[in-house]
């Protein structure tokens, strides 16, 4: 048994308590089976295939991905053959690799645009199987997706008509307070694809500020959440859980106090990395709420306040971090934790693939 300095883990290090986030799967899952809601994880929170097992354990009916590399990651040589990628594939080598990915599990792909649509099917259009497109969907986040109804259906139809392809429902990722929206536009696109004669199986949303309303959009059939299963100081501060509830932190060592009311990490920006997301300062010091992460650089983290820190050179300190998905891609591998005990390190296995 660990104490809880973990002298065991050299810092800077990414914590996972196991426990915690088996127990955060197992309470979102119930949610979904309570409301009738598919729950498809997006993996990008943590790039484990062994939590992605969990998750696919507890009922999760696949996963989600970002990029085709991510997804090479998460199902070369695992069990994982169900894989929606919300991300326009776009250019001949992705084509190309997405062609041989689809030929290996059951790929589900998105696309917001006649030229996306365009590019998919010249790439499948003599496989062995079409490929299943969403139309992805524009319900308030301004970021990609059609932004009007009339234009999910239209692209739903072109979709149908493209060779290789087959229109297999609707995609969006909202803004935080989103979900009456998502319940507005995704009625409205339903309906008329249906009047066109096409089938809408899939009804897809996520994130998960807004998780725990999934259900106040009843016309969606799947959610598609990443952080919850570690959670992060930025779903505390909006009230979807407790820091007791963080199965991620970060381990750093002191290695200067140059003043009482202040103190030094070995953690910079590498690690905690730069993310604000609205919020002052860099991540929440357990047990010491009086501290603020106020400034990072590189490799070195500030920690101020207005009472002594503290702290003697060579203390440690956990962070639960503002962003836990930016984090789990900032280092080559994790270590796991239950409660004080250290498992073992875990390699991220999708670190680093964004194309």
């Amino acid at each position: 048994m660990e104490t809880t300095d973990f002298p065991s883990v050299e810092t800077p290090a990414v914590l996972v308590d196991l426990d915690i986030a088996a127990r955060n799967i197992a309470r979102y899952q119930a949610y979904c089976d309570e409301h009738g809601i598919r729950l498809r994880p997006h993996i990008k929170t943590h790039k484990l295939p062994r939590m992605a097992g969990l998750q696919l354990s507890a009922g999760a009916v696949g996963i989600t991905c970002q990029k085709l590399s991510e997804a090479d990651a998460m199902t070369a040589g695992t069990p994982i053959d169900d894989v929606l990628l919300t991300y326009d594939i776009v250019g001949p080598a992705k084509h190309a690799h997405l062609r041989a990915l689809a030929e290996r599990i059951k790929l589900s792909v998105v696309a917001d645009s006649g030229a996306v649509v365009e590019g998919l099917s010249a790439a499948m259009r003599d496989g062995r199987q079409p490929l299943t497109v969403l139309v992805e969907c524009d319900t308030g986040a301004h970021r990609c997706g059609v932004a009007t109804p009339e234009a999910a259906a239209e692209l739903a139809l072109r979709i149908d008509g493209a060779p290789g392809l087959r229109f297999g429902g609707l995609m969006t990722y909202p803004p935080v307070g989103g979900t009456g929206a998502v319940q507005a536009f995704m009625t409205r696109a339903k309906s008329l694809i249906e009047s066109l004669g096409l089938a809408v199986e899939t009804i897809t949303s996520g994130g998960s500020p807004d998780m725990w309303r999934a259900h106040e959009a009843p016309v969606v059939t799947e959610y598609r959440p990443g952080t919850y299963v570690y959670n992060d100081r930025s779903l505390v501060e909006r009230g979807i859980c407790g820091f007791d509830d963080c199965a991620l932190s970060v381990l750093a060592t002191v290695v200067s106090v140059p003043d009482p009311h202040r103190a030094i990490i070995d953690a910079g920006s590498k690690v905690l990395t730069s993310d604000l997301l609205g919020l002052h300062g860099h991540g929440h010091v357990l047990g010491r709420p009086d501290i603020a992460v106020d400034q990072l650089s590189e490799e070195h983290g500030r920690l101020v306040s207005e009472r002594p820190v503290g702290f003697a050179v060579g203390d440690k300190v956990r962070i639960v971090p503002n962003h836990a998905c930016v984090v789990s891609n900032m280092l080559d591998e994790v270590v796991l934790v239950r409660g004080e005990a250290v498992i073992g390190k875990e390699p991220v296995a999708a670190r680093g693939k964004v194309w």
